[in-house]
């Protein structure tokens, strides 16, 4: 609701900063679109005509001329991994193999070659985000071995569930063809058995922990720097919040220290990760621990594997392999009941990474189990990525209050839809059949495995169009509304901040965006082009484009 200006013009109250001449899309209950907006101390102090909303200003008011631009509650990312940015140069520093860097295995060679060069002997050249049905299929040991023999090699794939190492990594860690698969995880095998370097789930973890050396560590300073410029990507793409998925302790360490910097950065949630439950507990942090700034919001647990790598646990079998269908979680039933029942008394959101039916199935049992012992009100446990789910397990879904925080990464990685078949294609990503449930669906990206990039999410989930054109399952859109909604309103109910932002209205934080189109207007393929132009956080400007 807007405040009465009688009231604020009696109180002598002066803005901050006053926007004029903007479509403001409020997203609020009666879908307003003032002119205008006030800002005071962080948050909105009232939304109207220019006019009316000239009235507070102040010697010191900032006065924004929009010229016709609209204004969005700012975006926010409900899933990503916040990964420090290394430069190419930096020991830390990944090779960039996704499809825009590398676009055949002869130039993923040539890459990793230019990187070997500056890494010395008996170091690791890391590589990151290649995609095999771009490629033609996976990176094995015998491409890495062209690239050196005398450094260990680790490329993840764009899933982040599939990873390749050469020969020495293999060697390194004694990995043969007498090695048997782990449980949850596997070896892709030459003819003979003899493992080819392809490691799928579970199996990237017997190389990192036997023989071969360790990773390269960032000091704390390097960490902080590598991290404030990931956030400062996130504010060009207009992202005033993010949640990240599976937080170590270093991690939220990092988010510390770039708080206290003063850098310019979105907002932040963290779910931890699995390991620390127990010290969550001991320390009685229940959700919501923090501020504004930085604050913990659940849990991140691993209950499955996934839908991209083609690793996830499904009832039907895989399109033209009638016996495979994908890799059974490594935790039982019972081990994940007991898990989510230790989150859930401790106070805890529980967001439960899971994309096969098999494996949702496994998940709504534990909650449903869970809340029968002991009922909470608003948990609201969430799924990551719920990504193959028939209309049943929705259901299910919303009978238990349960958030899905569906992909929207169809843009980059829809021909990975392909290896499940046109008949499941429905049900994949389903994002019109949970809205019409009435399931809350947070907007994310899941970054880096799709780019931290909102418009190109929003514009996903309302084509359900690759980047090649192909269309997969059109009943399955959405409106830019809706998409919008998820981005912005849903997100903040996912981190039991819907009363804080998701919306503008008087009273929440003055987290805005400016861009150079209405998204709810222009053609839908073209959502994704629109500029970013200014991103506020609590009515301070962090970004602004190039040339404005």
């Amino acid at each position: 609701m807007w405040i009465a200006l009688t009231v604020l013009m009696a109180q002598t109250v002066t803005a901050d900063l006053i926007v004029t001449g903007a479509n403001i899309v409020t997203l609020d209950v009666a879908k307003s679109r003032p002119e205008a907006m006030a800002v005071k101390d962080g948050r909105i102090l009232a939304l109207g005509s220019a006019a009316s909303l000239r009235q507070l200003r102040g010697p010191s008011t900032r006065m924004l001329n929009a010229a016709g631009k609209t204004i969005v509650p700012g975006f926010n990312d409900a899933h990503l991994h916040a990964n420090p940015t290394y430069g190419f140069e930096s020991p830390l520093g990944s090779v960039d193999l996704r499809p825009g860097a590398v676009k055949s295995m002869a130039e993923l060679i040539a890459r990793l070659q230019e990187k070997a060069k500056i890494v010395p002997k008996g170091g690791w050249i890391f590589g990151e985000r290649y995609e095999d049905t771009k490629l033609g299929r996976h990176p094995n040991r015998r491409d890495l071995d062209q690239v050196s023999t005398e450094h260990y090699i680790l490329l993840r794939h764009s899933s982040g569930h599939v990873s390749t190492v050469n020969s020495l990594a293999l060697e390194t860690a004694k990995v043969s063809k007498a090695t048997k698969d782990p449980v949850g995880g596997a070896f892709d095998r030459e003819a003979d058995g003899t493992p080819n370097g392809v490691l799928r789930e579970g199996a990237a973890r017997l190389i990192v922990v036997r023989e071969c050396p360790p990773f390269p560590v960032a000091t704390r300073e390097q960490m902080r720097d590598g991290l404030i410029a990931t956030m400062q990507a996130y504010l060009a793409k207009g992202i005033t919040s993010i949640t990240d998925a599976g937080t170590a302790p270093w991690g939220l360490r990092a988010m510390q220290d770039v708080v206290r910097s003063g850098a310019a950065a979105p907002r932040m949630n963290v779910l931890m990760s699995t390991s620390y439950v127990e010290g969550l507990e001991e320390l009685n942090l229940e959700q919501g621990f923090g501020d504004e700034r930085l604050r913990i919001s659940g849990v991140k647990v691993f209950q499955g594997n996934s839908l991209s790598g083609a690793t996830c646990w499904v009832s039907e079998p895989y399109e033209g392999r009638p016996d495979y269908f994908g890799i059974p979680p490594a935790r039982s039933q019972a081990d994940l009941n007991l898990l989510i029942e230790k989150i859930h008394r401790a106070g805890l959101q529980a967001a439960v990474h899971a994309n096969g039916d098999r494996e949702i199935a496994m998940v709504l049992d534990a909650i449903e189990m869970v809340q029968r012992k002991y009922p909470r009100a608003d948990a609201r446990h969430r799924i990551e990525h719920a990504s193959i789910m028939p209309v049943a397990l929705m259901q299910r879904a919303k009978r238990l209050g349960i958030l899905l925080a569906l992909h929207s990464y169809l843009y980059e990685h829809g021909d990975k839809m392909e290896v499940y078949g046109a008949k499941r294609f429905s049900i994949l990503h389903a994002t019109r059949t949970a809205w019409d449930l009435g399931i809350k669906i947070p907007g994310n990206s899941d970054s880096p495995v799709s780019v931290a990039d909102p418009l190109l999410r929003i514009e996903s989930m309302v084509t359900r169009r690759s980047a090649e054109g192909k269309v997969y399952a059109a009943e399955q859109r959405l409106t830019a509304e809706e998409a919008l909604t998820a981005f912005t309103v849903h997100s903040a109910y996912a981190s039991f901040e819907e009363n804080l932002k998701g919306t503008l209205e008087a009273g929440k934080l003055a987290d805005f965006v400016v861009l150079g189109a209405d998204p709810l207007h222009v053609d839908v393929q073209k959502i994704k082009d629109i500029r970013v132009e200014r991103t506020f956080v609590g009515g301070r400007e962090l970004y602004v484009a190039p040339s404005i």
